[in-house]
Protein backbone atom coordinates (compact mmCIF):
# COMPACT_ATOMS: atom_id res chain seq x y z
CA UNK A 1 0.00 0.00 0.00
CA UNK A 2 1.03 3.62 -0.41
CA UNK A 3 3.59 5.02 2.01
CA UNK A 4 2.70 8.58 1.01
CA UNK A 5 5.77 9.13 -1.17
CA UNK A 6 5.62 10.60 -4.67
CA UNK A 7 7.46 7.76 -6.42
CA UNK A 8 7.37 4.00 -6.24
CA UNK A 9 10.64 2.36 -5.26
CA UNK A 10 12.95 1.39 -8.12
CA UNK A 11 13.98 -2.25 -8.36
CA UNK A 12 15.99 -4.31 -10.83
CA UNK A 13 12.75 -5.64 -12.35
CA UNK A 14 11.22 -2.20 -12.81
CA UNK A 15 14.31 -0.55 -14.29
CA UNK A 16 14.43 -0.99 -18.08
CA UNK A 17 17.68 -1.88 -19.79
CA UNK A 18 16.79 0.07 -22.97
CA UNK A 19 15.56 3.67 -23.24
CA UNK A 20 15.85 4.16 -19.50
CA UNK A 21 15.13 7.87 -20.00
CA UNK A 22 11.55 6.96 -20.97
CA UNK A 23 10.86 5.28 -17.63
CA UNK A 24 9.16 6.82 -14.63
CA UNK A 25 8.32 5.62 -11.15
CA UNK A 26 6.09 8.61 -10.40
CA UNK A 27 2.96 7.42 -8.63
CA UNK A 28 0.61 10.00 -10.17
CA UNK A 29 1.64 9.22 -13.74
CA UNK A 30 1.44 5.46 -13.20
CA UNK A 31 -2.05 5.81 -11.74
CA UNK A 32 -3.14 8.00 -14.66
CA UNK A 33 -2.06 5.38 -17.20
CA UNK A 34 -3.79 2.59 -15.29
CA UNK A 35 -6.99 4.64 -14.97
CA UNK A 36 -7.10 5.44 -18.70
CA UNK A 37 -7.19 1.85 -20.03
CA UNK A 38 -9.70 -0.99 -19.81
CA UNK A 39 -7.72 -4.18 -20.41
CA UNK A 40 -4.62 -5.52 -18.71
CA UNK A 41 -2.52 -8.57 -19.56
CA UNK A 42 -1.91 -10.92 -16.65
CA UNK A 43 1.21 -13.05 -16.97
CA UNK A 44 2.08 -16.07 -14.82
CA UNK A 45 3.57 -19.55 -15.09
CA UNK A 46 1.29 -22.61 -15.18
CA UNK A 47 2.57 -26.17 -15.43
CA UNK A 48 6.03 -24.88 -16.24
CA UNK A 49 4.91 -22.74 -19.19
CA UNK A 50 4.22 -18.99 -19.46
CA UNK A 51 0.60 -17.87 -19.80
CA UNK A 52 -0.62 -14.33 -20.57
CA UNK A 53 -4.33 -13.56 -20.31
CA UNK A 54 -6.16 -10.34 -21.27
CA UNK A 55 -8.74 -9.37 -18.67
CA UNK A 56 -10.52 -6.50 -16.95
CA UNK A 57 -8.99 -4.70 -14.00
CA UNK A 58 -9.47 -1.71 -11.74
CA UNK A 59 -7.23 0.35 -9.49
CA UNK A 60 -8.20 1.24 -5.93
CA UNK A 61 -5.47 3.32 -4.33
CA UNK A 62 -2.23 1.37 -4.62
CA UNK A 63 -3.92 -1.92 -5.47
CA UNK A 64 -4.98 -3.55 -8.69
CA UNK A 65 -8.00 -5.83 -8.76
CA UNK A 66 -8.06 -8.28 -11.67
CA UNK A 67 -11.30 -9.98 -12.71
CA UNK A 68 -11.87 -13.62 -13.58
CA UNK A 69 -14.00 -16.68 -12.96
CA UNK A 70 -13.61 -19.23 -10.20
CA UNK A 71 -12.55 -21.81 -12.79
CA UNK A 72 -9.64 -19.84 -14.24
CA UNK A 73 -6.11 -21.10 -13.62
CA UNK A 74 -4.56 -17.87 -12.28
CA UNK A 75 -7.35 -17.34 -9.81
CA UNK A 76 -7.13 -20.91 -8.54
CA UNK A 77 -3.39 -20.43 -8.19
CA UNK A 78 -3.78 -17.15 -6.31
CA UNK A 79 -4.99 -18.88 -3.17
CA UNK A 80 -2.49 -18.84 -0.30
CA UNK A 81 0.45 -18.39 -0.52
CA UNK A 82 -0.35 -16.43 -3.69
CA UNK A 83 0.73 -16.43 -7.33
CA UNK A 84 3.75 -14.65 -8.83
CA UNK A 85 2.44 -12.46 -11.66
CA UNK A 86 3.36 -9.67 -14.02
CA UNK A 87 0.58 -7.28 -15.05
CA UNK A 88 0.95 -4.95 -18.03
CA UNK A 89 -1.22 -2.13 -19.36
CA UNK A 90 -0.48 -0.27 -22.61
CA UNK A 91 -2.05 2.73 -24.34
CA UNK A 92 -1.04 3.50 -27.95
CA UNK A 93 -1.20 7.25 -28.63
CA UNK A 94 0.24 7.51 -32.14
CA UNK A 95 1.92 5.72 -35.01
CA UNK A 96 5.30 7.27 -35.78
CA UNK A 97 6.37 7.02 -39.42
CA UNK A 98 9.95 7.68 -40.42
CA UNK A 99 11.82 7.78 -43.72
CA UNK A 100 13.42 4.41 -43.01
CA UNK A 101 11.65 1.17 -42.17
CA UNK A 102 14.03 0.61 -39.26
CA UNK A 103 13.13 3.77 -37.33
CA UNK A 104 9.33 3.43 -37.39
CA UNK A 105 7.87 3.51 -33.87
CA UNK A 106 4.79 4.24 -31.78
CA UNK A 107 4.03 6.80 -29.11
CA UNK A 108 2.74 4.93 -26.09
CA UNK A 109 2.22 4.87 -22.34
CA UNK A 110 2.70 1.58 -20.51
CA UNK A 111 2.81 0.21 -16.98
CA UNK A 112 4.43 -3.01 -15.78
CA UNK A 113 3.75 -4.32 -12.26
CA UNK A 114 5.36 -7.34 -10.59
CA UNK A 115 4.34 -9.07 -7.40
CA UNK A 116 2.38 -11.80 -5.65
CA UNK A 117 -1.34 -11.81 -6.44
CA UNK A 118 -3.80 -12.98 -3.81
CA UNK A 119 -7.38 -14.08 -4.21
CA UNK A 120 -9.85 -11.69 -2.59
CA UNK A 121 -11.95 -13.62 -0.08
CA UNK A 122 -13.09 -10.97 2.40
CA UNK A 123 -16.74 -10.14 1.51
CA UNK A 124 -16.36 -6.40 2.10
CA UNK A 125 -13.20 -6.14 0.02
CA UNK A 126 -14.79 -8.26 -2.71
CA UNK A 127 -17.72 -5.83 -2.88
CA UNK A 128 -15.31 -2.90 -3.19
CA UNK A 129 -13.38 -4.71 -5.91
CA UNK A 130 -16.43 -5.71 -7.96
CA UNK A 131 -17.87 -2.19 -7.79
CA UNK A 132 -14.50 -0.78 -8.84
CA UNK A 133 -14.34 -3.13 -11.83
CA UNK A 134 -17.73 -1.86 -13.04
CA UNK A 135 -17.02 1.81 -12.31
CA UNK A 136 -13.57 1.69 -13.90
CA UNK A 137 -15.22 1.31 -17.30
CA UNK A 138 -18.29 3.48 -16.65
CA UNK A 139 -17.99 5.74 -13.57
CA UNK A 140 -21.19 5.62 -11.52
CA UNK A 141 -22.51 2.45 -13.13
CA UNK A 142 -22.27 0.20 -10.04
CA UNK A 143 -24.94 2.27 -8.30
CA UNK A 144 -27.37 2.00 -11.21
CA UNK A 145 -27.64 -1.77 -11.72
CA UNK A 146 -28.98 -4.83 -9.90
CA UNK A 147 -26.53 -5.95 -7.24
CA UNK A 148 -24.89 -9.35 -7.86
CA UNK A 149 -26.61 -12.36 -6.35
CA UNK A 150 -24.88 -14.85 -4.04
CA UNK A 151 -24.69 -17.31 -6.94
CA UNK A 152 -23.09 -14.72 -9.21
CA UNK A 153 -20.56 -13.75 -6.55
CA UNK A 154 -19.72 -17.43 -6.04
CA UNK A 155 -18.99 -17.75 -9.76
CA UNK A 156 -16.76 -14.66 -9.83
CA UNK A 157 -13.27 -14.36 -8.49
CA UNK A 158 -10.94 -11.39 -8.11
CA UNK A 159 -7.23 -11.27 -7.41
CA UNK A 160 -5.45 -8.39 -5.72
CA UNK A 161 -1.98 -7.15 -6.59
CA UNK A 162 -0.40 -4.48 -4.42
CA UNK A 163 1.45 -1.87 -6.48
CA UNK A 164 4.81 -2.19 -4.76
CA UNK A 165 7.07 -3.09 -7.68
CA UNK A 166 5.84 -1.02 -10.62
CA UNK A 167 7.06 1.43 -13.24
CA UNK A 168 5.84 3.19 -16.36
CA UNK A 169 7.43 3.87 -19.71
CA UNK A 170 6.35 6.27 -22.43
CA UNK A 171 7.29 7.77 -25.76
CA UNK A 172 5.80 11.08 -26.91
CA UNK A 173 7.87 12.42 -29.76
CA UNK A 174 8.02 12.88 -33.49
CA UNK A 175 9.95 10.88 -36.09
CA UNK A 176 13.47 9.87 -35.11
CA UNK A 177 15.05 9.87 -38.53
CA UNK A 178 18.77 9.38 -38.98
CA UNK A 179 20.46 12.55 -40.18
CA UNK A 180 21.49 10.83 -43.40
CA UNK A 181 17.82 10.07 -44.19
CA UNK A 182 16.39 13.57 -43.66
CA UNK A 183 16.64 14.49 -47.33
CA UNK A 184 14.98 11.34 -48.65
CA UNK A 185 11.69 11.89 -50.59
CA UNK A 186 9.45 9.90 -48.23
CA UNK A 187 6.64 11.10 -45.95
CA UNK A 188 7.43 11.08 -42.23
CA UNK A 189 5.26 12.17 -39.35
CA UNK A 190 2.85 11.15 -36.62
CA UNK A 191 -0.61 9.59 -36.96
CA UNK A 192 -2.55 10.11 -33.69
CA UNK A 193 -4.46 7.15 -32.26
CA UNK A 194 -7.38 7.61 -29.85
CA UNK A 195 -10.20 5.57 -28.32
CA UNK A 196 -13.55 7.13 -29.21
CA UNK A 197 -16.83 6.30 -27.45
CA UNK A 198 -19.85 6.36 -29.71
CA UNK A 199 -23.42 7.36 -28.90
CA UNK A 200 -25.03 4.90 -26.42
CA UNK A 201 -27.50 2.56 -28.13
CA UNK A 202 -30.32 1.22 -25.91
CA UNK A 203 -31.08 -2.48 -25.84
CA UNK A 204 -34.55 -3.83 -26.78
CA UNK A 205 -35.56 -4.23 -23.11
CA UNK A 206 -34.53 -0.70 -22.11
CA UNK A 207 -37.49 1.49 -21.13
CA UNK A 208 -35.77 4.20 -19.06
CA UNK A 209 -34.11 7.36 -20.41
CA UNK A 210 -30.37 7.58 -20.82
CA UNK A 211 -28.78 8.21 -17.39
CA UNK A 212 -26.91 11.47 -16.87
CA UNK A 213 -23.59 9.68 -16.35
CA UNK A 214 -23.95 8.19 -19.85
CA UNK A 215 -25.11 11.42 -21.47
CA UNK A 216 -21.86 13.00 -20.35
CA UNK A 217 -19.72 9.92 -20.96
CA UNK A 218 -16.71 10.50 -23.17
Amino acid sequence: MSDGTTDYARTARTTPTRYRDRATWEREEIHAILDSAYICHLGFVADGAPVVLPTLYARVGDRLYVHGSTGSRPLRGAADPGLAVCVTVTQVDALVLTKSAFNHSVNYRSVVAHGIAHQVTDPEELTVALDALVDHAIPGRSGDVRRPSAKEIAATSVVRLDLDEVSAKRRAAGPGDDEADLGLPYWAGVIPVATVHGTPEPGPATTVPLPAYLRDFR
